[in-house]
């Protein structure tokens, strides 16, 4: 390894060789494509068009997201840390930035593939099955486009990216197997549930901030609110607003770049 760059490069190609040969990844990725396609077409029915397949899909995705994030991530760390790789790994040395960089990215691709793929997959069904004239076209000014569901798919993938990132924090902390599922399974509670809990606790209390901006504060909250503005109420020309998109984008991104300066410093922390 000549730099960190090379040490990033160095892990993420094992991530993902290690990947290819897990063939539960496939059943995952499989299951996922079932559960997407049968609410989907359990519910409206991808003939109604892209906006009534994402109304269908919302809560459904924010809580298969985080689980599929968390099934993929939580073991990314604590495995080498039990076995002793990273003990061995900083003798190259192998900086902890890089090593944290090249786990989550390469586990990022196959979560991506996972969670995008099936998405994809029912977008290009919605485009072929939906009627010309879909209730949305009649019913909220004919608004109902593709560029809605693509917006969809990159909200779900950056939501997926940040419960990736808290699932590899949580796997550094952890150390070990059994102390990963256990952290695993509070975080993604957190994530899920959590964070959505003490917004409405602080809204009980009486605490100042906007309805809106507290919305925002959680990943799944943060996610749903960004949706709701750039996909579902994109046909209303009089709503009101949701949430606040840059408080929305902010929590996502602070999310996400705190979760991994956590793995990263927990790392640092095993390796000395």
């Amino acid at each position: 390894m000549t730099g960190a760059l090379d040490a990033f490069w160095t892990v993420f190609v094992r991530e993902v060789r290690a990947a290819s040969r897990t063939r539960t990844y496939a059943l995952l990725a499989l299951a996922v494509t079932a559960v997407v396609f049968g609410v989907a077409r359990g519910g409206s029915g991808p003939a109604a068009g892209y906006v009534p397949t994402v109304v269908d899909l919302l809560l459904v995705v924010e809580l298969l997201v985080p689980a599929v994030a968390f099934a993929v991530g939580y073991r990314a760390v604590s495995d080498d840390a039990e076995r002793g790789r990273l003990e061995v790994l900083d003798t190259y040395p192998l900086p902890a930035p890089s090593y944290v960089g090249g786990v989550y990215a390469g586990r990022a691709v196959v979560l991506l593939a996972i969670v995008s793929a099936p998405l994809a997959l029912l977008g290009l069904h919605v485009a072929t099955t939906a009627a010309p004239e879909t209730s949305v076209f009649a019913t909220h000014r004919g608004v109902d486009s593709p560029i809605l569901f693509v917006r969809f798919l990159v909200l779900t993938a950056a939501f997926a990216l940040v419960s990736l990132a808290a699932a590899v924090a949580l796997s550094a902390l952890a150390g070990s197997r059994s102390r990963a599922i256990v952290l695993a399974l509070v975080g993604l509670l957190v994530v899920m549930v959590g964070a959505d809990i003490a917004v409405v606790g602080a809204l009980i209390g009486g605490v100042g901030p906007d309805l809106d901006a507290l919305l925002a504060l959680s990943p799944t909250s943060a996610y749903r609110g960004l949706v709701f503005e750039s996909v579902l109420y994109v046909a209303f020309a009089d709503r009101s607003a949701f949430v606040s998109v840059p408080v929305a984008t902010a929590s996502l991104v602070v999310w996400w770049l705190g979760s991994l300066f956590v793995a990263t410093l927990g790392v640092h922390t095993r390796t000395g």
